[in-house]
């Protein structure tokens, strides 16, 4: 196998606005039509769920009928002479009509794909991937671009390969090796506009560093490949089944089977893939996701103006046709006279303006997010998983450990949670144990010492977190077979949860890890949800306090949106400017010196009466410990609009309230009377040492994240929201707390915990 032969070897279109539209949908009803009496000048197409139209005149007037000659949907050509009409029901007979010089002319008949419409293993094995940039035809005829990348040294004639793939819309089929311009080789550097993004640097650095062939795949709709951008519809996600089959065709690729890689987009992209169920598709590691586009796009029901309103900028500007727009490298393949790409660019006007759409239905509507999320495809997987992520994740959330439950019907699952950022789910605590996975399910080999593992790492986390630090030895390296590998790996406890990242020996913020805990399942079967009643004068108390409330006046504007306005989240101490809450804009509670360590591991919820003078309020509640020093450490934060109290009743427990966010669901507060919200707070791990204070503050949202912005109306302090407290209106944190647990280290430093800032503790209003 060649991974351990490796081991010893160290112009008309320049004038195309490219402007997104929100292309047409399916008509409800049903026009007849007269029958045509013309061939249109143009094909019609059908893709899973849609039908396009490409090569058309621009702005020429279109209309789709099904079999029965009825109207079914409608559009204009853009710019390109492209339509797609989409929400169409599967079928055949389907055409697209239009008027030529008087006459009724239609295209010839066409099917629209249904999702089970997957082509013969001929269609796969028809297509030759070589080293280098490739063209893959998926099912409804649009190509996309594929790079594939041989482990270092390699060539074809070094066959066969453990293969993985990575599929994202960042710019991932740059066809120029990034290893090259990493390691100084050959030449090439950091500058060159044809090296795929660091973002995708686990398939095109990590992966051939380490032995693996890539196939790096671009997204529809972006880059040079074909189609039309729509996160995670349906073709999209289709596309990555049609991608699996072909590499797993390919000769020079090991057993015919294929593993995903791959962090945040290509992170989240695996899980939709392997809900689909591909044969050639052999395992999925996904690192830093998120468990469905609402909860980052709409945090507690809130539009993310920050870093999902940004990134969905991004990803419209991405999309838009090359060469007037679009990814650099597209650019400069188009001038250099790539002609596939160029002519790839014929959909990308008709891409999907999800930011259009979410800002007209800012709660969660199921049509539209359903099939967008990973948790829905994470039920339907059935291949071994290896599932890490951070609760501190700045960009895509913390909330990412709901798809895990999501995987119960899969019997081979293993997770890895960590204190930390968006980078830290790739840490040293974590690549090893993915390289073993990768070994045993997609090289199908025993592991074995990898000598450019620890050279790797300095390389790897200077990119990605700017702390470098050394992973451990590769396990199981002695067991006499596959098998016994394989037995020895599915052995361990199924969830693995690393603590405190950052205060070991490497220094303040370095990638380490201290210690660790482990579980056969998440929630912790062994968390018990442990209940601290909000109090007077600023107190957190176990038994129920005396019946009273206690005012705020929530502001948004009162403190900086963010805690770090400047500088890397991903540095060993960013400089976070997280501001203390004081006056009148919220509620400190706050307990007394703890007698024991408090083992808190799961995710947890402030559970609120309120009355407010507004008809709605939205709110975060903020989990920190008090230290006896007067440092205050950030642990966790969760926030809700307070129309969107109502629960998903089956979902929620006690340390989990599920909000629908349905618009059917949503109800102003009533004035005058104390209504209960459980505000969800985002899962974390984290040990409560002996001596410290447990606190949570209750605010207007903002402040205590990164990048994450909430479009929350300003109020101009001229709000009251109004706590009960004991009573018949027992306000309370309730957290998922795990007994017998007794942290190994010292308590860390303020600062030097991942994702975690620091600040001194000031008392709130309240006195909490």
């Amino acid at each position: 196998m060649w991974r351990r032969r490796l081991l010893p070897v160290l112009a008309a279109l320049c004038a195309v606005t490219g402007a997104v539209v929100v292309p047409a949908a399916a008509d409800a009803g049903g026009t007849t039509l007269p029958a045509p009496t013309a061939v249109a000048p143009f094909h019609g197409h059908g893709s899973i769920g849609q039908a396009y139209v490409a090569g058309a005149t621009p702005g020429m007037s279109l209309v789709l009928a099904d079999a029965s000659d009825h109207q079914v949907g409608r559009g204009t050509t853009d710019a390109l002479g492209s339509l797609v009409v989409r929400n169409v029901a599967p079928g055949p007979g389907y055409t697209f009509r239009v008027t030529v010089d008087g006459k009724r002319a239609a295209t010839a008949p066409f099917r629209v794909l249904a999702p089970a419409d997957n082509p013969s293993a001929a269609f796969y094995a028809s297509q030759h991937l070589h080293a280098g940039l490739n063209y893959l035809t998926m099912r409804d005829g649009v190509r996309l671009a594929a790079t594939v990348r041989l482990p270092l040294g390699a060539t074809m004639a070094d066959a066969p390969f453990p293969t993985v793939m990575e599929i994202s819309g960042y710019p991932i089929a740059g066809p120029h090796s990034l290893v090259d311009a990493v390691l100084g080789r050959n030449g090439e550097t950091l500058s060159d506009p044809l090296l795929p993004s660091t973002s995708t640097a686990v398939g095109s650095l990590v992966a051939p560093l380490l032995g693996f062939a890539t196939v790096s795949v671009q997204m529809r709709g972006t880059g040079c490949s074909g189609g039309a951008f729509d996160l995670f519809g349906l073709p999209t996600t289709y596309d990555g089944y049609d991608a699996v089959q072909i590499a797993a065709a390919q000769p020079w690729v090991a057993h015919h089977k294929v593993g995903l890689v791959g962090i945040s987009f290509s992170g989240i992209s695996q899980l939709f893939v392997a809900g689909t169920r591909p044969p050639g598709l052999a395992a999925v590691a996904p690192m830093s996701l998120t468990d469905d586009l609402y909860s980052t796009g709409f945090p507690g029901g809130m539009f993310n103006s920050g870093f999902a309103g940004s990134w969905l900028a991004d990803r419209v500007a991405d999309a838009k046709p090359a060469p007037a727009g679009g990814q650099t490298y597209a650019k400069v393949l188009i001038a250099q006279g790539d002609a596939t790409c160029l002519a790839n660019q014929d959909l990308h006007g008709q891409t999907l303006d999800l930011q259009s759409l979410l800002h007209q239905a800012s709660h969660r509507v199921p049509a539209l997010y359903d099939q967008r999320a990973p948790v829905t495809w994470a039920a339907r997987t059935r291949v071994p998983v290896f599932l890490s992520g951070a609760f501190q994740d700045e960009q895509t959330g913390g909330q990412w450990p709901a798809i895990v439950p999501a995987l119960s019907g899969d019997p081979h699952v293993w997770v890895t949670m960590v204190n930390g950022t968006h980078a830290d789910s790739l840490g040293p605590g974590t690549i090893s144990r993915w390289l073993e996975f990768l070994d045993i399910f997609v090289a199908q080999e025993v592991p074995k010492p990898v000598p450019l593992l620890s050279p790797l790492a300095p390389l790897l986390y200077t990119q990605l977190a700017s702390a470098p630090s050394a992973p451990p030895p590769l396990q199981f390296t002695g067991e006499p077979n596959l098998a016994a590998a394989r037995a020895a790996f599915e052995a361990q406890p199924r969830v693995r949860v690393l603590m405190d990242n950052g205060s070991g020996s490497k220094g303040p913020g370095a990638l380490q890890p201290v210690w660790q805990a482990q579980f056969p399942s998440w929630p912790p079967p062994k968390a018990m949800a442990t209940t601290f009643h909000l109090a007077p004068t600023g107190k957190l108390e176990a038994a129920t306090p005396s019946s009273t409330s206690v005012s705020f006046r929530p502001d948004p504007e009162a403190r900086p949106a963010v805690d770090l306005p400047t500088g890397n989240p991903w540095s060993a101490l960013p400089p976070y400017a997280w501001a203390p809450v004081t006056g009148p804009i919220g509620l400190g509670f706050t307990s007394a010196p703890l007698t024991r360590d408090l083992t808190v591991i799961g995710p947890a919820a402030l559970d609120l009466w309120v009355t407010s003078t507004a008809p709605d309020t939205d709110l975060q509640a903020t989990v920190s410990e008090v230290r006896p020093d007067g440092s205050e450490l950030f642990v966790q934060s969760g926030d809700l609009r307070a129309s969107d109290r109502a629960l998903d009743s089956a979902a929620s427990t006690a340390t989990h309230p599920v909000p629908t966010y349905l618009a059917s669901a949503a109800r102003p507060l009533p004035r005058g009377r104390y209504t209960e919200v459980r505000i969800p707070i985002l899962p974390f791990a984290y040990s409560f040492r002996t001596g410290s204070r447990l606190r949570v503050t209750v605010t207007a949202p903002g402040g205590d994240r990164p990048v994450w912005v909430f479009a929350t109306p300003p109020t101009g302090g001229t709000v009251t929201d109004t706590v009960g407290i004991g009573g018949p209106t027992p306000s309370a944190l309730v957290l998922s707390v795990v007994p017998g647990i007794t942290p190994p280290d010292a308590q860390p430093a303020c600062p030097s915990l991942r994702g975690q800032p620091c600040r001194t503790y000031v008392t709130a209003q309240n006195g909490g």
